[in-house]
């Protein structure tokens, strides 16, 4: 069975896309210190097939993840908290399918000028699409004052190798934009 752990489009494009969120009442200068969510460090929702393994792609994701996270939190300022910390991290893999159809005729008004439409509607182009995105929320007295994410298609012929790159970039990608910039 493929797991479909990373995220990538055709070749040619950025793999993934992120975009970011934040209450602009917090002040993220006081943030000195982070540390896992102790409930639960993430969540694996997956909604492709009835047999998919949320505990398998965790098992292969989840490490990535930690490990990049780890790196790149003191490039934003940001130290592991040896005991309470002012920002909590959780993060969420979901995977599922999407599709994209074209009908012909699809751009026109309901009604043409003569009451008729010139053609029958019918489908002229359908993708499917597994779609991937990663979430890092970033959480302050059992708030969320900070959430990332990174979205890209998947492809499921990429080896693990590939995958495991993939991700690194999706959190990088992501981490990047923090800590954000008031407008």
């Amino acid at each position: 069975m493929a797991v479909g752990v990373a995220m990538a489009v055709q070749s040619g494009s950025a793999a993934v896309k992120a975009r970011t969120d934040f209450n602009k009442a917090f002040d993220f200068a006081q943030a000195r210190t982070w540390g896992w969510n102790p409930k639960a460090a993430g969540q694996i929702i997956l909604a492709r097939t009835p047999s998919d393994d949320p505990e398998l792609v965790r098992q292969r994701a989840e490490p990535i993840i930690f490990s990049t996270v780890t790196t790149e939190m003191p490039k934003r300022g940001l130290k592991p908290a040896s005991g309470a910390a002012d920002l909590t991290l959780t993060y969420y893999l979901l995977l599922t399918i999407g599709s994209s159809a074209q009908t012909m005729g699809q751009f026109l008004p309901a009604t043409t000028g003569w009451g008729l439409p010139p053609f029958l509607a019918s489908t002229t182009s359908l993708e499917v699409v597994q779609q991937g995105s990663l979430v890092l929320d970033l959480s302050a007295n059992d708030q969320v004052v900070w959430r990332g994410v990174g979205e890209a298609q998947i492809q499921m012929g990429l080896s693990m190798e590939k995958r495991e790159s993939l991700i690194r970039e999706a959190v990088r990608e992501i981490l990047k934009q923090y800590p954000p910039k008031k407008k």
